[in-house]
C-alpha cells in the first residue's frame, strides 16, 4: 500500500479499526450523520481485511435494499477505497454483475435485497463471506428480513465482521434505531457526526451548508448532520408548522412556484398541489390544492386554468403518460412526467423530511390531513418499521412530484 491507514480513516474510528483487526466483535453498528465518514471507513476495512488474508478465503458481500442504487453508492465507495489505498493494480472490477476481485481470487460481491429469496444460493467462488456490509441499514423493512439475509450468508465459521451503516431514521421508535440498542456482547455501536472528521476532509462548502441549516432549521440539522432521531413516534413528517398563510404573504411570492399532480384511479382522488419553496430557509409553503374524485383529465385541466395556475410548469406521475397527454391536449402545455429511478420514492420522502412544511388548513385541508397523519408502518409488537404506507398520500405524492426540479438538482440533497 502507498498510504498510512491513519491518513484514510478519521481518529474517531481508530479504536474501532483495532477492534475489527483483532476480531473482538461480530457486529459493528455505525449510525451517523452526513459527512461522518462511516461509509468510507467500512469500505477501507473491507478491502484491507480481504487483502490481509493471503489464502484468498475471505470475501465480502455488500447489500442495499434496492439493487439499482448500488452502482453510484457502495460500488463507487469500494472503488474509492481501492484507489485511496493505492492498490488498484491488484484489483479488477466489473459491473455486470457488480463485483471486485483481488489477485488471489477473493471477491467483493454486491446484491440488492429486492428479491431476498435469490440469496439462498449465493456464494463466492472460493472461501466464505467474512465481511458483510448493510449500507443504509435502516432501509430494510424490519428485523425479519435482516435475520433471513444473515442466515443465508453467515455460514462456515463464526469469524465474521458484519457492518450496519446508516443515517438514523427520524423516528426514535424506528426498528433500526431500537435494534442497535439491544444489548449484545457480539455487537458494538459507534455514533459519529461530521464534527469528528478533520475539517479539511469535508471542505468549506460542506461546513458552511451545515452551519446554514443549523441556523434556519435546527431540528433538520440535528437529524441530518448529527444523526439524531428527532421524532418521538412513527410520524413521517415531524417538522410541520400549522398556521394561517395570509394573502399578503403570498402576494410577495413571484418565483419558485412548483406544481404537481397525482392522478386519481377508480375511487382514489386526483390531487393537484401549488406551493412555494424558499431555499434560503428550507421552507415549503402550501398555497392551494385541488382534491377531487371522478373528474376527467379534461375537467381537471379546466379547473387549473380557471384558477390561472397554468402560469408555471406542472410535474405529474410519470406512470400516467396518457393522462399527461390529456392535460396538454386541454391547454396545460407545460406538463411533464416526474423523474423515475430505483429508490426515488424513498428519496423524495427523505428530502421532504428535512424541510419545514408550512400548512394553512383553510387553504389546503387535505394537505393538512395527509401530512399530519402520515405515519410509518408498525409491526404487531408496536415497533416502527422503515416502510411508509402507499395509502392516504395523494397530496404527498403530488407535492413530491412538484418539487422534482429541486429534489434531484445537485446541491439540494436530502
Amino acid at each position: 500500500m502507498t498510504k498510512d491507514i491513519k491518513e484514510l480513516i478519521a481518529p474517531c474510528y481508530y479504536d474501532l479499526h483495532r477492534d475489527i483487526r483483532e476480531h473482538r466483535h461480530t457486529f459493528y453498528n455505525l449510525p451517523g450523520g452526513r459527512g461522518s465518514g462511516k461509509s468510507s471507513f467500512v469500505s477501507i476495512e473491507i478491502v484491507l481485511g480481504i487483502m490481509r488474508d493471503k489464502t484468498g478465503q475471505s470475501n465480502a458481500i455488500v447489500f442495499r435494499l434496492v439493487a439499482g442504487t448500488m452502482r453510484e453508492s457502495v460500488f463507487s465507495q469500494i472503488q474509492w477505497a481501492v484507489d485511496a489505498l493505492g492498490v488498484s493494480h491488484l484489483w479488477k472490477s466489473k459491473v455486470s454483475p457488480m463485483q471486485f476481485e483481488y489477485v488471489n481470487g477473493a471477491q467483493i460481491i454486491f446484491r440488492g435485497l429486492d428479491d431476498a429469496l435469490k440469496l439462498k444460493s449465493i456464494k463466492p467462488k472460493q472461501g466464505k463471506f467474512s465481511f458483510i456490509w448493510f449500507e443504509e441499514f435502516s432501509e430494510l423493512p424490519g428485523e425479519l428480513l435482516l435475520r433471513s439475509v444473515q442466515q443465508s450468508v453467515m455460514r462456515g465459521t463464526d469469524d465474521f465482521s458484519v457492518f450496519r451503516s446508516f443515517n438514523p431514521p427520524i423516528s426514535l421508535n424506528n426498528w433500526a434505531n431500537q435494534y442497535i440498542q439491544i444489548p449484545d456482547d457480539k455487537s458494538i455501536t459507534l455514533l459519529t457526526d461530521y464534527t469528528m472528521i478533520p475539517p479539511e476532509w469535508l471542505g468549506a462548502s460542506f461546513l458552511a451548508e451545515a452551519e446554514r441549516l443549523k441556523e434556519i432549521n435546527p431540528m433538520a440539522y440535528r437529524h441530518e448532520y448529527l444523526g439524531e432521531p428527532v421524532g418521538t413516534g412513527g410520524e413521517v413528517f415531524p417538522n410541520i408548522e400549522v398556521r394561517t398563510i395570509p394573502d399578503s404573504e403570498i402576494q410577495v411570492v413571484v418565483d419558485r412556484i412548483y406544481q404537481g399532480i397525482d392522478f386519481g384511479f377508480a375511487v382514489d382522488p386526483a390531487a393537484f398541489i401549488r406551493l412555494y419553496y424558499d431555499p434560503k430557509h428550507e421552507a415549503i409553503y402550501f398555497l392551494d390544492e385541488i382534491y377531487v374524485r371522478g373528474w376527467s383529465n379534461a375537467r381537471l385541466a379546466q379547473e387549473i386554468i380557471e384558477r390561472k395556475y397554468d402560469d408555471f410548469a406542472i410535474t405529474c406521475d410519470c406512470a400516467e403518460p396518457k393522462s399527461i397527454a390529456d392535460l396538454k391536449d386541454n391547454g396545460l402545455w407545460y406538463t411533464r412526467g416526474c423523474y423515475k429511478r430505483p429508490g426515488c420514492v424513498e428519496y423524495r420522502i427523505k428530502w421532504l423530511q428535512h424541510r419545514k412544511l408550512i400548512i394553512d388548513p383553510k387553504r389546503t385541508p387535505n394537505v393538512y390531513r395527509e401530512f399530519t397523519t402520515y405515519s410509518y408502518e408498525i409491526d404487531k409488537n408496536g415497533v416502527v418499521l422503515s416502510q411508509v404506507p402507499d395509502r392516504d398520500n395523494h397530496t404527498i405524492d403530488a407535492t413530491a412530484y412538484s418539487l422534482d426540479p429541486v429534489v434531484f438538482r445537485r446541491g439540494h440533497s436530502a
